[in-house]
């Protein structure tokens, strides 16, 4: 899965990835949870377009917002047929801005969380659906992180990883007019274990109140535990 990541990347770089869009200031955040607003690039009437959303996706049908507690991801084997996600599956994909993720290791002394990014700590974009809802009172624009099958990388660490897109998947996947579903099922695969490193990092991260930069600090554990 994909339950917290960072995204602290200086706006001019994340603008300079995505030319013509207009990209207000980003604050640096270290610890980006579920029910917060996230970063994404979506596009909306025709016009590709930088768009703060409500993490946790609730369906343009649902009646209550809680459901989006349970819709923070999408696991990409189903995601084609889930009711939750088939019609923003069609037509409504987003890119959803980041610069690394973290994921918990089981350890005798409890869940050690570890940092995920690419080998040049660079920005990348990982695989989301956004949504919107007007059934409830106060009309909400959500989104869900498509996660998949864990790489050689991440399999000890957990089974599953969000899905990290190629730069020349990004046209595509922003595209609501582009309706190759195969093609697009077929960009939700694993990123290359090749392309990303993993360290061990304080567990202040574990609070979801906690967002300093000491949370991406890597930290010594039991020799078993080193990568």
């Amino acid at each position: 899965m994909c339950g917290r990541f960072t995204l602290r990347t200086p706006t001019e770089t994340i603008a300079n990835l995505f030319g013509g869009i207009a990209i207000p200031p980003i604050p640096p955040s270290y610890n980006i949870a579920p029910t917060q607003n996230i970063a994404t690039i979506r596009t909306h009437d025709d016009r590709q377009e930088f768009a703060w959303l409500h993490w946790g996706l609730i369906p343009f049908w649902a009646d209550d917002r809680k459901i989006g507690s349970r819709m923070i991801n999408a696991r990409a084997e189903t995601v084609r047929e889930k009711p939750a996600f088939r019609a923003a599956f069609q037509k409504r994909r987003c890119l959803v801005l980041a610069d690394g993720f973290y994921e918990w290791k089981a350890t005798p002394d409890g869940k050690q969380p570890m940092y995920v990014t690419m080998r040049d700590d660079g920005p990348f974009c990982m695989a989301g659906l956004w949504e919107s809802n007007r059934k409830l009172e106060e009309p909400v624009q959500s989104c869900t992180i498509i996660t998949t099958d864990a790489n050689p990388l991440m399999a000890p660490i957990h089974d599953r990883m969000p899905v990290i897109l190629r730069r020349d998947a990004w046209k595509p996947w922003l595209d609501p007019h582009f309706e190759d579903a195969d093609w697009l099922q077929k960009q939700l695969q694993p990123c290359d274990e090749a392309q990303m490193s993993v360290r061990p990092v304080s567990r202040n991260v574990n609070k979801v109140s906690y967002n300093q930069p000491d949370c991406i600090e890597p930290v010594s554990i039991q020799a078993e535990l080193d990568f």
